[in-house]
């Protein structure tokens, strides 16, 4: 297992697979969350219950025509540029800080080496396969699993969406045209493309190659009016270790 971390990547690195739809990011999002109040981020804290140590504050800033400026762990801070017809252009150092899936610190490589095997009606991908080592006593060696991950989702909207599009980041995704019979793009762009989220994961159920359930995440989340997260809890039991940890989030949003 990789070890956990609280950055957010925003745009991870991810298997190619087929089986999404042809619609745009902006298009699925619509058809899934309807009329959608635009808010942008401006904060996630993220508290740990076990070590305070581990608790970070990702800020977020933006330009007064509303284009995401920088984003800041507490560690780096990542800058956006954008040319004259506002499209991003480049994105300077601490980049890791804008993926939804990361927030729940997955600690296996799924949404880095995974493949979609399943997505839901609405365009999320729900069961993801990919690979892990494990060691063998009869061998004297690590020999290599495959391993699922069941991802389940709120009846809500990706609370990123709008702070995205903010970056600029969901233009580029609605470029992406997933034919491949046409010109190869940038195979982050279309691999993030593969496992954008239209609605907020809540749950995350790891399986190893026997269908037996090794690892659980949940997030339990605090909706304002407009079904943004307030704040969440979110929950990591590790079954074959018996260990358990929590941590809360609390979102801000730019006034």
């Amino acid at each position: 297992m990789k070890k956990p971390i609280y950055s957010i990547s925003l745009l991870s690195a991810l298997i190619l697979t087929f089986g999404c739809s042809n619609d745009s990011v902006s298009e699925e999002f619509d058809d899934a969350n309807g009329d959608t109040e635009k808010k942008l981020i401006s904060s996630v804290a993220i508290i740990s219950a076990q070590d305070p140590q581990d608790d970070k504050t990702i800020s977020l800033s933006y330009t007064s025509d509303g284009s995401l400026n920088t984003i800041n762990n507490g560690i780096e801070t990542g800058i956006f540029t954008y040319n004259n017809d506002d499209e991003l252009t480049n994105i300077k150092g601490g980049s890791d800080n804008l993926n939804i899936f990361e927030l729940y610190e997955s600690p296996y490589d799924a949404f880095e080496t995974g493949k979609v095997l399943v997505y839901d009606d609405n365009g999320n991908p729900t069961k993801i396969e990919f690979y892990e080592e494990e060691y063998d006593n009869d061998s004297d060696s690590y020999v290599t699993k495959i391993y699922t991950a069941d991802v389940s989702y709120d009846d809500t909207h990706n609370p990123y969406f709008y702070t995205l599009e903010a970056a600029g980041i969901i233009e580029v995704l609605d470029g992406v045209r997933l034919n491949f019979g046409i010109q190869p793009q940038v195979p982050e762009i279309l691999k993030a493309r593969m496992f954008f989220p239209v609605n907020n994961p809540s749950q995350i159920i790891y399986k190893n190659e026997e269908g037996d359930v090794v690892y659980t995440i949940n997030a339990n989340y605090v909706y304002d009016n407009d079904n943004y997260p307030t704040s969440a809890k979110i929950t990591k039991v590790s079954i074959e270790h018996s260990e358990q940890h929590t941590y809360s989030t609390i979102f801000e949003y730019v006034n």
